[in-house]
């Protein structure tokens, strides 16, 4: 059957069994829109009829690239019932981000939402001389730009449908022409360790996916899923696209950005998809909140806190909890943590899914304190979205679950993740060589480092990550970040440790907002984040968190010198991944200085910063950085740490 062998033959299906039902729903000026499934294949068939009309053959690109939108998804599937390649790019990708990729895949079409993407895409349009359409879908600002080939989505849809009329079977056609064996989607990958390159996910890849995670996982049709993560990312994908129309539950898009958790709690839904970074935000918005209520309040929350972990850690470990522990945690339900959940928008979540990185155990034990079903899944873009989840009622903080029922994970002799599964990718859009050194033997070779607990995968780092402390003993710096973010005024850290390092230490960033109002509450005056990352008291704070941190830790594994850096990481400065990964090995060749001086015994570090602003100009920034330096476990001085050091 067509409806089994590809994405959008699966959309003709879902909309022949049930046209009425709701498919995507869409808030514009403050009204929830919604598209049925026969509404939803009807728009697919006319934009896919449409991009034929534009020269669009079998084996074409077509590069999308925008915040979720429905036309997003509709110019996708459009695609791939012509049997062209979408590629979807991250809506705040600088412009020469967005170069590299598109000159790699040359598309012939670019889909860009608004004045914003366009313009990026004219800025760079010199170096493809392949691209022959750019598609636009929010008008707003476009009146009076003139391009050859620069066109509406209305207008193609509209072509599209002149091109329906005259051969009412052509889209059936096309349509029935796509095999399970093509490839659906050419998907950047993180980008963590090299430039992202572009995975060939086949429709036998995504519908396995799709497939594995519903034996795992039962979604049900009368679900609702809220898209806000970037549809760029496979992990979004994996549940707006290929789950949903696996399953038939409705896709709801927010109206903006800024106003994605008030939308949510409109919603209601009952299975979310969330990266750490998004959870670890939530944890911060509750501390801080619960850090400004009145000291009744505190107390509450301190004592249901209390309570919740308690319940969360008997249930993992598969005790009974007695009838006052089970009557606390009710008292505790309702009169704290509905409350938070439904300041969340998760008050009736049933499935919480966080992937795409590693969540600190702090993280994971708070969400389930306060009864949020939050698991775990880990994959990668390769394997279509995820090879491992946890199970209901098998949820333990330090693991990322069990494997999916097609799919075999080993350990390699090196402590490397491989995976095999109908669902890994068919390669590397043209790279060759990149794809032999992933696939060998039929196994994907992930790059992670990790190890099997009674049937559980534990990762640990990436490969090239883990080292060895100056003892002998095994360090993820991984690990350690993950403790100093659950700190609602760190937002990101950076450790180093083992290998040519003496000791660990550690690079943080605070958060903006978090530390801004605590300064404020203070009445510390600042006017940066240069400036308040720099105040005493600011640093007074971060240490107090960092030698918290230090107590849970091996002594060998304790951070002894740290800094609060000058600026935010930022994914436009390559630090960060687009779904917010720490680039080690950029950040440690942009900031060598810090990491040298946090190797030393100075208490400060001279840095000079060049400055961008959005006029081209640039300016040299210089600042003297303050270096903080620990207690260490025995007393001895950081200099004193140092391998063959005698006294």
């Amino acid at each position: 059957m067509i409806g089994r062998r590809s994405l959008p033959g699966l959309l003709a299906h879902r909309a022949e069994r049930t046209p009425d039902a709701v498919a995507l729903r869409e808030k514009e000026f403050g009204i929830w829109r919604e598209i049925t499934w026969a509404g939803y294949l009807d728009r697919v068939r006319r934009f896919s009829l449409g991009l034929e009309a534009l020269g669009v053959a079998r084996g074409d690109r077509i590069a999308v690239v925008g915040d979720n939108r429905p036309e997003w998804m509709i110019a996708e599937l459009a695609a791939q019932a012509l049997g062209a390649l979408p590629l979807g790019l991250y809506q705040d990708a600088v412009a020469a981000e967005l170069a590299g990729l598109l000159e790699a895949a040359t598309p012939q079409v670019v889909v860009a939402e608004d004045q914003e993407q366009v313009d990026k895409v004219l800025e760079v349009r010199g170096g493809l001389p392949g691209l022959a359409h750019i598609v636009y879908y929010d008008s707003r600002g476009m009146l009076s730009y003139q391009a050859p080939g620069l066109t509406s989505f209305e207008d193609v849809e509209a072509l599209g449908a002149e091109v329906h009329a005259n051969s009412p079977e052509l889209f059936d056609r096309k349509l029935a022409a796509v095999s399970s064996g093509d490839t659906a989607l050419l998907c950047t990958t993180s980008g963590t360790t090299s430039r992202p390159k572009l995975a060939m996910l086949s429709h036998a890849n995504l519908l396995s996916m799709a497939d594995q995670l519903q034996r795992a996982d039962p979604l049900s049709p009368d679900d609702d899923f809220v898209s806000f993560l970037p549809l760029a990312w496979v992990g979004e994908q994996m549940l707006s696209v290929f789950s949903a129309l696996t399953v038939g539950f409705a896709v709801n898009f927010p109206e903006e950005a800024e106003t994605v958790r008030k939308d949510m709690r409109e919603i209601g839904p009952q299975t979310i998809m969330s990266p750490p970074r998004i959870w670890e935000n939530m944890v911060s918005d509750v501390q801080v909140m619960a850090g400004d209520a009145t000291p009744i309040k505190r107390w509450a929350y301190r004592w249901a806190m209390r309570v919740g972990k308690a319940s969360a850690d008997a249930r993992f470990r598969g005790q009974v909890e007695s009838w006052s522990g089970r009557l606390r945690r009710r008292v505790a339900d309702w009169t704290v943590f509905g409350p938070i959940r439904d300041q969340l928008g998760l008050d009736r979540v049933r499935r919480a899914y966080t992937g795409g990185a590693a969540l600190g155990p702090d993280v994971f034990r708070f969400f389930h304190s306060i009864g949020v079903n939050l698991k775990q899944l880990y994959g990668q873009t390769e394997v279509s979205g995820i090879s491992v989840t946890h199970r209901d009622g098998d949820v333990r903080f330090q693991t990322v679950g069990t494997p999916l029922a097609d799919t075999e994970i080993r350990i390699s002799d090196e402590g490397e993740i491989l995976c095999r599964s109908p669902a890994v990718f068919q390669g590397y859009f043209r790279n060759p060589e990149a794809t032999a050194g992933a696939l060998e033997g039929g196994w994907l070779r992930s790059g992670d480092a990790g190890y099997f607990d009674d049937g559980h995968l534990v990762v640990i780092d990436r490969l090239s990550d883990v080292t060895r402390l100056p003892n002998g003993d095994s360090f993820s710096p991984q690990f350690v970040e993950n403790k100093l973010k659950f700190s609602p005024y760190v937002r990101e850290a950076v450790v180093f440790g083992g290998g040519d390092f003496a000791f660990v230490t550690a690079m943080i960033a605070i958060d903006m907002e978090n530390a801004g109002q605590w300064a404020e509450r203070r009445q510390i005056a600042y006017t940066t984040f240069t400036d308040l990352a720099r105040k005493p008291e600011v640093y007074d704070l971060v240490r107090r968190h960092v030698e918290e941190v230090n107590r849970e830790l091996p002594a060998s594994a304790r951070i002894r010198r740290f800094l609060l850096l000058h600026k935010e990481l930022h994914a436009d400065d390559a630090e960060l991944t687009r779904t917010r990964k720490v680039r080690r090995r950029h950040v440690a060749a942009r900031f060598s200085e810090l990491v040298e001086g946090l190797n030393g015994d100075e208490d400060s570090v001279f840095v000079e910063t060049e400055v961008a602003y959005q006029d081209g100009r640039t300016s040299i920034a210089k600042h003297d950085l303050r270096i903080e330096t620990t207690a260490a476990p025995d007393g001895a001085g950081p200099r004193d740490a140092r391998p063959g050091h005698r006294g």
